[in-house]
């Protein structure tokens, strides 16, 4: 089961899903899922310090990008085939009994703007979400900050877990914050 706009609403309006800043609802809020926006912060991978990816090895992993940060004001250009990791603006804070996922948008989908590649959030989580962003079309895409780049999908459990996102091994994200490590942002 997921949740409906009005559970959506209902559950962010209680405090029970927390969303900062708190979204515009006539604007981010579909039919069963909340659009999230594009912020101005994003690592872009360098390739020529290393001539690989040591999957096994995370402390490396910093070593191969470069974080940037747009003026807010201006775009950001995704060429074709280019890779690149992002975050969102709002801050994403779910309790133990319920877990979301995260969807592109089909009209940027289309165009051949991917968003994400691991779209389960955990119950728990507490961050910005990490945004891992392709460009699988062949020209360059104009990103801005603020662009509505994804959805998010709220999916109630049966019970609460009793391993939230913040007692996962390696979930670095409730005290570095998204784009802090490339593990990834």
């Amino acid at each position: 089961m997921i949740l409906s706009d009005t559970d959506i609403r209902a559950a962010i309006e209680s405090g029970k899903i927390k969303i900062t800043p708190k979204p515009n609802f006539r604007k981010q809020l579909g039919s069963c899922s909340l659009d999230l926006r594009l912020s101005n912060i994003f690592k872009v991978f360098t390739y020529n310090r290393s001539t690989f990816i040591d999957v096994a090895n995370p402390k490396t992993y910093g070593d191969i990008t470069k974080q940037y940060v747009v003026k807010k004001t201006e775009p950001f250009v995704l060429h074709p085939n280019e890779f690149v990791l992002g975050a969102t603006i709002e801050k994403i804070s779910l309790p133990q009994d319920i877990a979301a996922r995260i969807d592109g948008r089909s009209s940027l989908g289309r165009l051949g703007l991917i968003i994400q590649t691991a779209g389960h959030i955990d119950p728990g989580f507490n961050s910005n979400i990490t945004l891992e962003i392709a460009n699988i079309g062949r020209l360059p895409i104009i990103l801005w900050y603020g662009l509505r780049v994804c959805q998010l999908v709220f999916e109630p459990l049966s019970s609460p877990t009793t391993k939230p996102y913040k007692n996962k091994i390696g979930a670095a994200w409730n005290k570095a914050g998204a784009l802090k490590r490339v593990s990834l942002m």
